[in-house]
């Protein structure tokens, strides 16, 4: 028995000990409802799509083609309209996430405007913005239920397949699916790590990525100015993101530890060593350091250092910053990796500051040669310009198989002029292919783009704005649009419905029967799109 007849049974029969005070109440309208709201809180969301997760990052270890994607997504609505899309045009949600960028968050959720990625914004607009986005995914399959539910309707009075409909039904597949949600860097301590972490979940989320720069320090992964905390420092902000998930029931919660010390050559704090070769040692071993030979070689406030029994000064910057030894970067990232994965974290995400597979590759291998099953959340981000990084990539290919290429610029690649040529057609292959060939090459089991919608709502409205205020007029929004939507089946051509307007209607029919006021009649102008 599905688990609706089983609600619809239980409903008629609490209905029926109810002596007659119950009968305004339809047992089946009832277990509907419930079929639409299957996740009742933020918590059980969390439990489900964590459990998703384990089950996909098991399947990706087995098989690398198995890799997951995401977009990320600013508002409900778009992160709903996403997933409609992917089950429209994939048939399943399966494999398919979203992520919670904390750029976005800064960019177009705080109340103080539009702010940089530096952890300005207000902290409680994450979990707000994964509450939201849950809302919104749990109404599409409300929506989507809704019209089966029609479809049962009129096959019960048209001698339709019923039993084909109620199969539907019986085996839905819900738009809800995992989100990984962004930190930063902690918005604090690992007490205010904690707290928000916990916030978080209690929202839904089931993934928390969290990231090893100083939390008020804290620069967007691809400028300047990057500070990165010690180990130690970064493990207590794991461990309280795991005590968060344990305390709430979320056992199999995954957290991302993210590293930025590919582009980060600054510290703000030196940690003590306990022992040689202790964390804080390796730590402290990358630090640009100059021997201390007396007295005379320090001056007024310097700090020393005992490394490998001589005395040395860490290098620092007027604003009290010290410097790591240049080109330590990639041992750093493998040593913060590693680190991370023995003390907690379950993927990584090592911010780069382009897109080339061999260059994650190489620094996945020497992971794996500690922790063999390590896996990466890779940001596929806007902020590298792909085209021309991979029109680079294919010209010193070519040019060091001997193929010739003096018909190209390398500096001027990203030009138009370029764009029928073979190489960019081989470098757009290679863009189509990256994710594919990263994800078997390069241990990476999360492809994400971090902030697409924010560019696609930008490219659409100018192309809107353009056409509108000029010459097209009307016309503009007719073609581009609302036809568009007609042509390549968008539900939300109709907004009305897509907002609810229908589930309105179904609900007051069930409360108050034939004296329901429904919006849906025959003036309701989205009619016109039943063509």
């Amino acid at each position: 028995m599905s688990q609706y007849q089983q609600d619809l049974d239980t409903f008629a029969t609490l209905r029926a000990a109810q002596n007659g005070t119950w009968n305004g109440i339809n047992p089946e309208y009832a277990a509907r409802m419930k079929a639409q709201n299957r996740f009742k809180t933020g918590l059980d969301i969390a439990r489900y799509t964590a459990a998703i997760m384990r089950k996909d990052m098991q399947e990706y270890d087995q098989d690398s083609s198995q890799y997951t994607q995401s977009l990320g997504c600013w508002h409900g609505f778009v992160g709903q309209q996403k997933m409609l899309s992917v089950k429209k045009h994939q048939g399943t949600t399966s494999k398919s996430y979203l992520y919670l960028s904390g750029w976005m968050v800064a960019a177009l959720r705080s109340e103080f405007g539009p702010l940089p990625d530096q952890s300005m914004h207000e902290k409680t607009s994450v979990p707000a913005l994964i509450e939201e986005l849950y809302t919104f995914l749990r109404q599409a399959d409300a929506r989507e239920l809704g019209d089966l539910f029609k479809q049962l309707d009129n096959a019960k009075a048209n001698g339709g397949d019923v039993a084909a409909i109620q199969e539907k039904i019986d085996n839905y597949e819900t738009h809800i699916v995992p989100i990984i949600a962004d930190i930063d860097a902690g918005f604090g301590n690992e007490e205010a790590t904690y707290l928000l972490a916990k916030k978080m979940i209690e929202a839904g989320a089931c993934c928390i990525q969290i990231e090893n720069q100083v939390s008020d320090a804290k620069q967007c992964g691809h400028q300047d100015g990057k500070v990165t905390v010690p180990h130690e420092d970064f493990l207590a902000k794991i461990n309280a993101v795991r005590y968060a998930f344990l305390e709430l029931g979320v056992d199999d919660g995954v957290i991302v530890a993210r590293t930025d010390s590919l582009g980060a050559g600054l510290t703000q704090k030196i940690p003590v060593s306990q022992q040689p070769g202790d964390l804080a040692a390796q730590y402290n071993a990358f630090l640009d350091t100059t021997p201390v030979n007396s007295v005379a070689d320090l001056d007024e406030g310097d700090l020393v250092l005992k490394q490998d029994g001589q005395l040395v000064k860490p290098v620092r910057l007027p604003n009290g910053l010290f410097k790591f030894k240049p080109n330590t970067g990639f041992d750093r990232v493998v040593l913060d990796c590693i680190t991370s994965l023995q003390h907690g974290a379950d993927l990584l995400w090592i911010e780069t500051e382009k897109p080339h597979v061999r260059q994650i590759g190489d620094m996945v291998d020497a992971i794996r040669e500690v922790v063999p099953n390590a896996k990466l959340v890779y940001n596929n981000s806007p902020s590298f310009n792909w085209t021309l990084n991979f029109r680079q990539q294919v010209f010193d290919a070519w040019q060091e198989a001997g193929k010739d290429v003096s018909g190209y610029d390398r500096d001027s690649l990203m030009s138009a002029e370029y764009d029928g040529s073979e190489l960019a057609a081989e470098a757009d292959q290679k863009i189509k292919s990256f994710q594919a060939d990263a994800a078997r090459e390069a241990g990476i089991f999360h492809h994400l783009i971090t902030l697409p919608t924010y560019h696609t709502a930008a490219l659409s409205t100018d192309n809107l704005a353009k056409g509108y205020f000029g010459e097209d007029g009307m016309l503009a929004y007719v073609k581009g649009v609302q036809r568009r939507e007609i042509r390549e089946g968008l539900a939300c051509v109709k907004h009305q419905a897509m907002a609810g307007s229908d589930l309105g209607d179904t609900h007051k029919e069930y409360f108050s029967g034939e004296q329901a006021l429904k919006a849906s009649g025959k003036d309701n102008t989205m009619n016109q799109f039943d063509v």
